[in-house]
């Protein structure tokens, strides 16, 4: 009953100020001085579920998003006056961070959005010292891995049957990027001293 209610709450409630703005100032919706990146909250969740249910094939559940705050994983999401864009969610653990989920709204794909939450997820990383941040992608996602290349991603395997698909199975693609080297480190430790 609460999720049917937290639905209709959504679909009558109205946005006055990205309509004003979309109606009288056009131009400011691409204004990127407007977006507000910040840490996830269960009431994202249905906006999450919603943008999920339209990129994926297989979206993630509800559930599934509670599991990951719960846990403790890194959440955030991108908004636009009050509308989420994109969303990210990395894990941290033994020196490595483990992008989990990363995600654009398709209205609002390629205008830079998820290069922006990349980098808020490897910064997450990089404060938490890790040494490596990698993840998995589709080869059939040819945009995401143009993105992952662009940024410093590196391909180091591949993962078996890892994705559900519409046929059965679909390989996924294990990509990598190193974050701290240990020249960064020597750098580290001769300013430290």
């Amino acid at each position: 009953m609460t999720d049917w209610i937290n639905n209709m709450k959504r679909m009558l409630i109205y946005n006055a100020e990205r309509d004003f703005y979309a109606k009288f100032y056009p131009e400011v919706l691409e204004d990127e001085s407007i977006l507000n990146l910040r840490l996830l909250k269960r009431s994202d969740i249905d906006q999450l579920i919603k943008i999920e249910q339209q990129v994926y094939g297989f979206p993630w559940s509800a559930q599934t998003f509670k599991d990951c705050m719960k846990i403790g994983y890194s959440c955030w999401v991108m908004e636009k006056l009050g509308d989420i864009v994109a969303y990210g969610i990395v894990s941290i653990a033994a020196g490595e961070a483990h992008v989990m989920n990363l995600c654009v709204d398709p209205k609002h794909q390629r205008k830079g959005y998820g290069r922006k939450v990349m980098k808020q997820l490897i910064s997450v990383a990089l404060e938490e010292r890790c040494r490596l941040i990698l993840l998995e992608v589709r080869p059939s996602n040819q945009n995401a891995i143009a993105l992952y290349h662009g940024m410093g991603f590196n391909e180091i395997g591949r993962r078996k049957d890892y994705y559900p698909a519409e046929k059965g199975r679909e390989d996924a693609l294990l990509l990598a990027m190193d974050l701290i080297t240990e020249e960064s480190e020597e750098e580290e430790y001769f300013a430290s001293s």
